[in-house]
């Protein structure tokens, strides 16, 4: 694909939110000790996943609605990453809307992730999460976050089956390259807990700029 001055543009315009979001999930919601995050290694990496994120929109859509709302969905992700990277928090306020949105998204007939099978995408968007809670059970409480359900819902909705299901395996694909990292470098023991939800938006945010 041919990257075009718009593609490039919008890149810079993502880098830009994702420092904002970064700050945002610094100081919302407010921590308990009531400090604000300084810049740090979280800054950069949603940084680059805001870039990429907006500056593939309109490498991958041409249709004005189906960008602009693809394109609004991709800011709430890299929002929530933000705040999941921070505080492992996806909030209710964003991940619940997200659901409606991207359901009448789809019934319009607008979204070319979703010619088609918004009923197999429903069902799918609910059977995954449900399927990941049942095998999060024997792990204990809080192997899984409520807010990765919830938000992978929306995202089976708005991109699809297969890409719901394409996103959580490169999600898990990823997150195992780097927690195998981690663990070499001594930057966390087998003990510690990493919160899940990035891979997933980082998968999500893959599968629908990239899958075809």
């Amino acid at each position: 694909m041919e990257l075009t001055p718009l593609a490039v543009l919008l890149a810079l315009a993502g880098a830009a939110w994702g420092f904002v979001a970064d700050r945002i999930s610094a100081r919302w919601p407010a921590h308990d000790d009531g400090s604000i995050r300084a810049i740090d290694w979280r800054t950069p990496v949603v940084m680059v996943v805001g870039a990429l994120a907006l500056g593939g929109l309109t490498l991958r859509f041409t249709e004005p609605v189906a960008a602009l709302v693809l394109g609004a969905y991709l800011v709430v992700l890299v929002l929530l990453l933000a705040t999941d990277l921070d505080q492992r928090l996806l909030p209710d306020v964003f991940t619940l809307p997200m659901i409606p949105v991207a359901f009448l998204f789809s019934f319009s007939g607008l979204n070319p992730l979703v010619p088609q099978g918004l009923i197999t995408a429903t069902v799918i968007a609910i059977l995954v999460p449900l399927g990941l809670w049942v095998l999060s059970i024997p792990f204990g409480r809080g192997a899984i976050g409520q807010g990765d359900l919830k938000l992978l819902v929306s995202v089976g909705i708005i991109a699809g089956a297969a890409r719901l299901i394409y996103g959580v395996i490169y999600g898990a694909l990823l997150a195992g390259v780097v927690l195998v990292v981690l663990l070499v470098l001594k930057r966390i023991t087998l003990k510690t807990f990493v919160p899940y939800g990035p891979f997933l938006i980082i998968g999500a945010i893959w599968s629908i700029l990239v899958i075809r």
